[in-house]
């Protein structure tokens, strides 16, 4: 049968449903126990009343016998249903109605907790109750990626792995959430829309706000707003909540996602570096339950003290780059031997920063890359040691940076100088390099305590999880379908 003959039959019995005076959607269900109760604490259940709900899952009929498969979100269980000849009570349906119910169906099911003749736990009832109509059958396997995608509702019941993916990525938020608390850090949640968006090379989404009459971006960061707080008074602050970056999609970006960064007052970048790798272990073994990882051919132990390495360093070794004094033309020879597109008008740091994305790519770690140059890192303080590098720093795993923090710059001249060189970049068609923010100047000028600060995304997750980015997020950004396809 097309899928339109199993809807127009499926209406056809919605009205004979109704035509009975029944309700096939009511709002009170009278549930009081999950099925995975009755399951796992059977020796304590059998023998008792108890009022279970879920969707039919599968239905075996045998003449004067039925056996449904019901299945709510914690587990599955047998629904042995025996002819009754008296009179279906009103509003509910026996056996010989059962032809009225189909597959997809919610039901409330009331019966006596027991075990079938092949020793299959079960709850024996006469008659079950309709809480929902399906009109449309759940497919039997659900494999075309995009469809899935769209219609992720049929996906979490088809492949039930996807919605206990999405179950560690609460833990792994929830995860995130205790030990910021445990660390004495609070919440604060910070606007989305922004006059002046800024903490990150990124292109941002622009909307308008008709009740002001002007246009705002979408959040590219939260590190502004937050260490205004900072400036404001607060000494441990962190949010969690949505970013936008309009930019391309694939396994390691999506343009709007997750994402988490905190900020620590009197704290540099030596104290964030041993903070934080302390929470990227407790995140794994709440979310995981484990530190060993295999990961893009890659095997990670992340159950061992982090080693400390220097960007320039390791770009004077993989390449015989100098970072304090770049070849230009020795950069573009080394990414088009890689085959990585350039845009020969790109500065001097874009061109570093994409040799380094060479190197990262190839990195299993742990590591901490430490000491990044000035001209990447625009709201880091230089390092006392050397003025040409900043006290930055980045967890690197399985060839991603799982993270960015470092000692931030609270010098606003300082700040300002580098804010108009981005700006200038900018003006000159670099649409990732910061904006000027003359607001966050002024509150520099007022004063920030010395801080130390952080961020990660939820691509973290996504890395540890072992799967792209749409697969690991409920409802995926997808490209509008017209009605013709």
């Amino acid at each position: 049968m097309l899928l339109e003959d199993y809807r127009k039959e499926r209406i056809r019995k919605l009205n004979e449903i109704k035509e009975r005076g029944i309700n096939p959607y009511p709002a009170k269900s009278n549930r009081n126990c999950k099925i995975s109760e009755v399951v796992d604490d059977f020796e304590k259940r059998e023998g008792q009343e108890v009022c279970i709900t879920g969707r039919i899952v599968a239905i075996r009929s045998f003449g004067k016998l039925v056996f449904l498969k019901l299945r709510d979100y914690t587990g599955e269980i047998q629904i042995f249903m025996k002819s009754n000849s008296d009179e279906t009570p009103k509003g509910l349906f026996g056996v010989k109605d059962i032809k009225l119910l189909d597959t997809g169906d919610f039901i409330e099911v009331a019966g006596t907790v027991g075990k079938s003749q092949t020793g299959e736990i079960s709850v024996f009832s006469d008659y079950v109750r309709l809480l929902t109509k399906t009109l449309r059958p759940l497919p039997e396997k659900f494999t075309n990626k995009e469809e899935r995608y769209r219609r992720r509702y049929v996906d979490m019941n088809v492949n039930p792995e996807v919605r206990e993916r999405l179950v560690r990525r609460s833990k792994f938020w929830q995860a995130t959430r205790d030990f910021m608390n445990a660390h004495g850090f609070i919440e604060i949640n910070i606007p989305v829309l922004e006059h002046t968006t800024g903490g990150a090379d990124a292109n941002p989404f622009v909307t308008h706000m008709n009740a002001l009459d002007e246009d705002f971006y979408l959040r590219i960061s939260h590190e502004l707003p937050l260490k205004r707080l900072l400036g404001g008074g607060f000494e441990k602050v962190y949010d969690i909540g949505p970013r936008f970056r309009n930019e391309g999609v694939d396994d390691e970006h999506l343009p709007e996602h997750i994402a988490f960064e905190s900020y620590a007052a009197y704290e540099d970048y030596e104290d964030g570096m041993k903070l934080y790798e302390e929470m990227i272990k407790y995140v794994a073994k709440e979310t995981w339950g484990t530190l060993q990882f295999k990961v893009d051919g890659f095997d990670i132990n992340l159950d061992q003290e982090w080693p400390k390495i220097k960007y320039a360093d390791l770009l004077k070794e993989k390449y015989d780059v100098d970072v304090f004094n770049p070849d230009r033309e020795k950069l573009l020879g080394i990414l088009r031997e890689n085959n990585v597109e350039v845009n020969p008008d790109s500065s001097d740091a874009r061109l570093i920063d994409n040799v380094w994305k060479l190197i990262r790519k190839n990195s299993a770690g742990p590591y901490w890359l430490i000491e990044e140059p000035l001209a990447l890192s625009p709201l880091a303080k230089t390092s006392p040691e050397n003025p040409l590098v900043t006290e930055r720093f980045h967890p690197i795993i399985a060839g991603t940076e799982m993270g960015n923090g470092y000692s931030e710059l609270n010098d606003p001249l300082d700040q300002l100088e580098r804010f108009s060189e981005q700006q200038a970049a900018r003006d000159a068609g670099d649409e990732e390099a910061q904006m000027m923010d003359m607001d966050f100047v002024e509150m520099l000028e007022y004063g920030m305590p010395p801080a130390c600060g952080w961020g990660n995304s939820e691509r973290n997750f996504w890395l540890l999880e072992g799967v792209p980015g749409r697969e690991a997020v409920p409802f995926p950004t997808m490209k509008e379908r017209s009605e013709e396809t």
